[in-house]
This record gives structure tokens, sequence and C-alpha cells, in this order.
């Protein structure tokens, strides 16, 4: 039901989408071992780098059999703008 991509500049690119109405977020702003439920495990900032730089860099882009060649093309066109 999503796409995920990674970006450099993610919250620009998220920002960009948005302004030219393409839906899209970032589902773990946090990755799993810093959230608070999970404290208990005792997991700290730096114990898992790969997950924390992820958080930092990727965004979700929706994908269902509903969406048209037509409004693909059209996200493919936003985010490659927003990246100019």
């Amino acid at each position: 039901h999503q796409i995920v991509l990674e970006f450099d500049n993610r919250d620009a690119v998220k920002d960009r989408l948005i302004e030219k109405g393409v839906d899209c977020g970032i589902y773990y702003p946090l990755p799993l071992h810093l959230q608070q439920c999970f404290s208990y495990l005792g997991y700290t900032e730096g114990c898992c780098p790969n997950s924390e730089k992820a958080s930092r860099r990727v965004l979700s882009v929706p994908l269902s059999p509903e969406i048209t060649g037509e409004e693909i093309s059209y996200v493919v066109q936003c985010i490659a703008e927003s990246l100019q």
C-alpha cells in the first residue's frame, strides 16, 4: 500500500509533494528501539545506527491497484522536481 523511498533531503521532498497534493508520510519518525513503549529494553541513541539513519531519510508515497498510470507519473514528476 506504499512505496518507501530514501532521500538526503527527505523533509524538503515531503513539503514539495504536499504542496503538489501528493499524499506522503513518515511512518516511523523515531526508530522502534527509541520509542517510549520499548524503553524498558534499554536501547539508547547510537545502538542501531542504520535504523536511526533510515528514520531520518525515508518517506512513503502511496501505492494501490487503484492508482492510475497518470497519477504515478505525476508523483514521479513531483519527486524529480523536488530533487532539482
